[in-house]
């Protein structure tokens, strides 16, 4: 809240030079936000596509926790008064990439009872095709 203080004070002297660095600032912040809400729930729903693969069923709450990820990622991406979306395709990919080692290291603790270490689990399931899945359930 300090940042909305500072901009104001900039606005009222006059200051417009300073005040667009810092609505700059702000707007690169809330950017970072989203990203990092959109990580964490790409994870997640990473988690419960890798479980499914690797288990080859599904359950109540994997499925629950699926559609809740994708709608979460997708309300935080959308762009409300302008339209459109922060994030491109390439960007979610990237994004979904990134997080793909975490999901399968936390994917391993619960997959038939934690038998089964990362790099195991790893070859059980096809990496790009949990991927373009994850991507496919977004953009739907």
């Amino acid at each position: 809240m300090e940042e909305f203080l500072e901009l104001r004070q900039f606005l009222e002297q006059g200051k417009i030079h300073e005040a667009l660095l810092l609505v700059d600032e702000l707007e690169e912040m809330s950017l970072s936000d989203k990203i990092n809400k959109i990580d964490s729930y790409g994870v997640v729903l990473l988690i419960h596509l890798i479980k499914q693969k690797a288990e080859k069923r599904s359950t109540r709450s994997w499925d629950v926790s699926i559609e809740n990820t994708v709608r979460e990622i997708n309300k935080i991406n959308k762009r409300r008064k302008s339209g459109g979306f922060y994030l491109n395709q390439a960007e979610l990919i990237d994004i979904l990439q990134q997080g793909y080692q975490v999901a399968l290291k936390r994917a391993a603790l619960e997959v038939f009872e934690g038998r089964y270490e990362a790099q195991e689990l790893a070859a059980m399931v096809d990496q790009q095709e949990t991927l373009a899945e994850a991507l496919e359930l977004i953009q739907q």
